[in-house]
């Protein structure tokens, strides 16, 4: 009697424990979800997702059961996941989804993970985010789909008349970008830059700046003709940055992706078509990284030495390491050993000597200038420091120095 007494006693805890994360339907079909979210008059959220997506695990373990995210979309919303991908593990209620889910994937045009669909209570699409995000940030674009102002489909379906007003243009860019809907995004975003009659407010041309993704958009037409002008209101540089951006996805990325590519005869060609846009930080960059890839030391060494003097202040320490481990390795010049351990101990400083890769990189450059005592110290620490899967290769590695090796 006493245990029944407990367990009654715990049930409403339990009951309680179980709500305060989002609630999702089970044992359903697709047309009893339907139905359940038109007799409850709530929309209705589809979770999207895959076994193989991290954004979607994420969501699932972190966002999905905080309170705060349970409260608001229990509240209005029923909500329900499909797996849109097939495992031999798959339980008998993912199966029973399984021609579903390949149905909505061609009728919605799923092609990201994870994919929110949002229906209204009538089981019309109303609304589509796409990817996670943090608990705040996702209620907050959650919010979008409860309101016939910002929902993506609705704008969508006004917008076929052909009489869309600025700000309606404006915000149909904006969610068909959300929406991964690239398309609809740069067409909204060109029919609402048609209207502005002034396009060097700073309002205007930060819109601008977003959705200058090709050299037909309007604003690299515009950052083209008289970058200088842009600047003034957006700052300097920024128009260069939009324009080597696009030039350097439509001229040089494509061309290095084919067989045998020059990335010399590349630049050239780009240069001459645009010979006002200014990408040599992107392309030498690139340059050294093709070189390396390559294997063509001649001309890595002299072009990492030649970007690290005009760019090498604002480089990460992440990218400082790389470059310090590909010359030691690569590297035989005394003098580029040296400037390599410069930016190695730059490294170091920046993570305050708590990256043990970092650290290792660092040693074996000093190991190699005959700093053999600072070489063997800096390699302890490192050892010291990484994690215990990877401690071994580390000890080979200070094991030799003390042999000196």
């Amino acid at each position: 009697m006493k245990k029944l007494f407990l367990i009654f006693l715990l049930l409403p805890f339990i009951g309680t424990a179980q709500v305060k994360g989002t609630h999702f339907e089970h044992g359903l079909s697709w047309q009893e979800v339907k139905d359940k979210a038109k007799k409850e008059n709530k929309y209705l959220l589809v979770d999207c997702f895959t076994t193989w997506c991290g954004p979607c695990k994420y969501m699932a373990s972190t966002i999905f059961p905080q309170e705060k995210v349970g409260e608001f979309f229990n509240k209005n919303f029923v909500n329900v996941k499909v797996q849109f991908d097939q495992t031999k593990n798959d339980s008998e209620e993912v199966k029973s989804w399984y021609a579903d889910a390949q149905s909505m994937s061609k009728a919605f045009k799923i092609n990201a993970y994870p994919t929110f669909l949002i229906f209204s209570p009538q089981g019309n699409l109303v609304h589509r985010i796409v990817g996670g995000g943090e608990a705040d940030e996702f209620i907050a674009k959650a919010k979008m789909a409860l309101n016939p102002e910002t929902q993506y489909y609705t704008l969508l379906k006004k917008s076929e008349s052909g009489n869309a007003a600025p700000e309606t243009l404006k915000q149909l860019a904006i969610s068909a970008e959300a929406a991964y809907d690239e398309e609809n995004s740069e067409k909204f975003a060109s029919a609402y830059i048609a209207t502005q009659k002034d396009l060097y407010t700073k309002e205007n041309l930060e819109f601008v700046r977003k959705y200058t993704k090709s050299s037909q958009s309007k604003g690299f037409e515009l950052m083209l003709k008289d970058p200088e002008k842009a600047d003034a209101v957006l700052g300097k540089g920024k128009s260069n940055e939009i324009l080597s951006a696009v030039v350097l996805e439509e001229n040089i990325y494509p061309g290095l992706r084919k067989p045998n590519a020059n990335v010399d005869s590349l630049v050239a060609a780009v240069q001459a078509k645009y010979p006002t846009v200014d990408i040599s930080k992107a392309t030498e960059l690139i340059k050294i990284q093709v070189f390396h890839a390559d294997k063509k030391w001649d001309k890595f060494q002299p072009a990492l030495l030649s970007y690290m003097k005009k760019y090498g202040a604002e480089v990460t320490a992440d990218r400082l390491n790389f470059f310090a481990w590909a010359v030691f390795e690569n590297c035989k010049d005394t003098d580029c050993i040296t400037e390599a351990l410069s930016w190695s101990k730059r490294s170091v400083d920046e993570t305050q000597a708590k990256e043990p890769a970092y650290l290792d990189t660092y040693a074996n450059l000093l190991y190699k200038l005959g700093k053999k005592d600072q070489a063997i110290a800096m390699q302890q620490k490192a050892v010291d420091l990484v994690a215990a899967e990877n401690k071994a290769k580390y000890q080979v590695t200070l094991d030799k120095m003390k042999k000196g090796e």
